[in-house]
């Protein structure tokens, strides 16, 4: 009785006969063994990381080079450098305010907010700027808005963002110095659940007055998202219900994602050292 062969996906014939792919490559498998390596299982296509590097492209096709050279804490050479604090930089960008048409259901809900502000005799200036960015729209709220927004938002039935999903900070200070307005962003994610549509909602802030009104009245699940905000970037919601430390001790000092946040030594107890700061560790040999 004859082995049975397998036939491709497309129904083609099959491509192999009963010879086995480990009978095939003998002798390669051989010399990997005397060589100390293991041989591929039966089937498997053997591929080292030199062979990856130097394959030749598909026929018709290009090899593609990569997108991006990272720089930094990834690939960092020549250095004694192990804090993972290697400095990595990539250019940011803040996308251009969308014009009309949006595209997609984003046109029916900003006219349906609009419409929606106005019949409860807030401002439509309450909505600062809209941005559409890979396929996503984010509304710029006036701060003391916020909660007027959120409101409506979640209240009328053409809207009906029934869940705040997260609470975040964004510190977009400049490394280099370079005058930053505002860099300071809280970023708020709202789930319709009726419409099965998600937005964002973002409040530009100045560091030196980093306030803004609380939406837990509105949306409960901001409580602990909020707090963790004031935790890490120094935001204070006013009007939040017990706005404490939710991360780090409730003696620290200062917010540990802001820009200016110092990366100082630990002193190490009992030993009378400093471990130094994490952007100066090294290791030798």
């Amino acid at each position: 009785m004859s082995e049975p062969t397998g036939t491709s996906k497309d129904g083609a014939e099959p491509t192999g006969g009963a010879q086995s792919s480990a009978e095939a490559s003998g002798p390669a498998t051989a010399e990997q063994r005397a060589a100390g390596g293991e041989a591929p299982a039966a089937g498997e296509v053997e591929q080292t990381a030199e062979s990856a590097e130097t394959a030749a492209a598909p026929e018709g096709g290009t090899r593609l080079a990569p997108t991006r050279e990272r720089s930094g804490m990834f690939g960092v050479r020549g250095s004694g450098d192990t804090s993972g604090f290697g400095g990595l930089r990539l250019p940011g960008y803040a996308p251009a305010p969308a014009e009309r048409p949006y595209g997609g259901w984003f046109d029916e809900l900003a006219d349906d907010l609009a419409a929606a502000l106005d019949d409860r005799g807030v401002a439509r200036s309450a909505v600062r700027q809209i941005t559409i960015d890979r396929g996503e729209i984010t509304f710029y709220v006036e701060r003391e808005r916020i909660l007027e927004v959120c409101r409506t938002l979640r209240d009328e039935p053409d809207l009906r963002f029934e869940l705040c999903s997260g609470v975040s900070g964004v510190d977009y200070t400049a490394p280099d110095g370079a005058e930053v307005h505002q860099p300071l962003h809280v970023v708020y994610h709202l789930l319709s659940m009726t419409w099965r549509r998600r937005i964002r909602l973002e409040v530009a802030l100045d560091p030196a007055d980093p306030h803004l009104p609380s939406v837990v009245s509105v949306y409960p699940t901001a409580d602990w998202h909020e707090r963790e905000t004031w935790d890490m970037f120094g935001v204070v919601f006013d009007g939040h219900p017990a706005l404490t430390r939710i991360l780090m001790p409730d003696d620290w000092r200062g917010h540990p994602q802001r820009k200016d946040y110092p990366l100082g030594g630990i002193p190490v107890e009992y030993k009378g050292a400093e471990i130094p700061p994490p952007d100066e560790r090294r290791a030798y040999s």
